[in-house]
């Protein structure tokens, strides 16, 4: 039994569901997020209050029950408070830049890499930090990784772009003989 799909989803004022069918789809302002259950699990909705039950005691609907919920559930949460990721970029003459649309970044190749900022998606350099926020959760993890792979941190100095929260286990360098 799912202990995560168990749990109702309160949603605020400002936040308008409907479902039809297989599709619930919340709205705020000018923002729309859509979330397809396929009809693997039942969803209810009374007043302000999202329910999730599983249609069948099979394994995979049991699955898609607290999966679907927590799908949900990060949908009113990206639209009432958002998300947001750092990234810190350590080595020396590495920069970023937000110029309009676009993400500059200087990682010590030959050329500058330039990063098309998608719509639904805020980056800002503060130093050496860079700031995504957006509200879907799976699109900001993304963009982070993307950003964190054109330069990986490497294990002897520990320069290239990591998560701000992430630790390097360094390595030891060459020793001389004596």
């Amino acid at each position: 039994m799912s202990r995560i799909g168990k749990l109702p989803i309160s949603i605020p004022s400002d936040i308008k569901a409907t479902i039809e069918g297989t599709l619930i789809t919340f709205v705020k302002g000018s923002t729309t997020q859509v979330l397809d259950t396929r009809g693997n699990c039942g969803v209810t909705l009374e007043g302000n209050t999202l329910m999730f039950s599983t249609n069948s005691d099979s394994r995979t609907d049991r699955a898609f029950w607290g999966t679907y919920r927590a799908l949900a559930a990060n949908i009113v949460t990206g639209l009432t408070t958002g998300f947001e990721k750092k990234l810190e970029i350590n080595g020396v003459g590495y920069r970023a830049a937000v110029n309009g649309n676009v993400l500059n970044l200087q990682l010590g190749f030959s050329h500058d890499i330039n990063y098309d900022i998608p719509d639904g998606i805020t980056m800002a350099v503060d130093k050496n930090v860079i700031s995504i926020k957006g509200a879907d959760k799976q699109q900001v993890g993304q963009i982070a990784a993307e950003i964190r792979s054109f330069r990986p941190p490497e294990p002897y100095k520990g320069k290239g772009v990591k998560y701000l929260d992430e630790t390097i286990l360094r390595k030891a360098g060459k020793t001389s003989k004596k």
